[in-house]
């Protein structure tokens, strides 16, 4: 395989519109592209992109084997993760406190579906 990077991570959903509003409103992230009923009646393709660039991430619910809230470790970096997990926290996100390890602090928060994300800002 030549050059290779990972350009989407499908995050599976169960109110696509639900999911989206929380992660253009309480993250941040820009919608790159929606079109809906793509993927089948009530089932729009919808990718949205992190404020800092890097992978998008798409809103799936027509993935039988991908459960709404069942994805857990995505990683979202920051270089403020205090303030960051003030607004957070102020936006009503579910955010737990920060906690250090030697490779840097983090925080776990749930989206609008459960599924587990991390904050996480390098050492």
């Amino acid at each position: 395989m030549g050059s290779s990077q990972i350009a989407i991570v499908s995050v599976p959903v169960e109110d696509q519109q639900r999911a989206k509003l929380f992660y253009t409103e309480r993250l941040g992230f820009s919608v790159t592209n929606e079109v809906k009923d793509q993927m089948g009646p009530g089932r729009s393709w919808i990718t949205l992109r992190p404020s800092g660039g890097g992978t998008m991430v798409s809103l799936v619910n027509w993935f039988g084997t991908m459960e709404p809230g069942s994805l857990r470790g995505l990683v979202i970096i920051t270089d403020e993760i205090d303030k960051e997990h003030r607004r957070l926290k102020a936006a009503g996100v579910d955010v737990d406190n920060i906690l250090a390890a030697p490779w840097g602090r983090y925080a776990n928060l749930r989206d609008s579906e459960g599924n587990g994300l991390i904050l996480q800002q390098n050492a």
